[in-house]
């Protein structure tokens, strides 16, 4: 039978849109200012658990659609990457979206 680590490893799996949206849900934050590396330490130290990786998914805006966010998010993915988080991102996917609204009507938007 396998003996159990006197200290465990963990990796972390961070999705960024869905960490976004939960925090800015949570404390109302508007602009994605986290630091994944150093949620992942806290976390793990808190735990009593030794960070072995740290991984970072988004998707990314088209420059034609939102050039501040395309800029912003290969800027700070290749941050992250400097600071040994793994990062991996891919072009985001756009649909139609209907919500009804108030006066009974309905709107449609793109959402990425």
């Amino acid at each position: 039978m396998p003996v159990e680590p006197v200290v465990k490893r963990a990796v972390a799996f961070v999705d960024g849109q869905n960490l976004f949206h939960a925090v800015r849900a949570a404390f109302g934050y508007s602009y994605p200012n986290y630091d994944i590396r150093n949620l992942s330490l806290s976390l793990c130290q808190a735990k009593g658990w030794s960070l072995a990786q740290a991984r970072f998914y988004t998707g990314l805006p088209d420059p034609a659609d939102d050039a501040f966010w395309n800029h912003f998010w290969i800027t700070k993915l290749r941050v992250m990457s400097w600071h040994k988080v793994h990062v991996f991102s891919r072009p985001l996917r756009y649909r139609n979206r209907r919500v009804k609204l108030p006066d009974g009507s309905t709107y449609s938007f793109l959402s990425g």
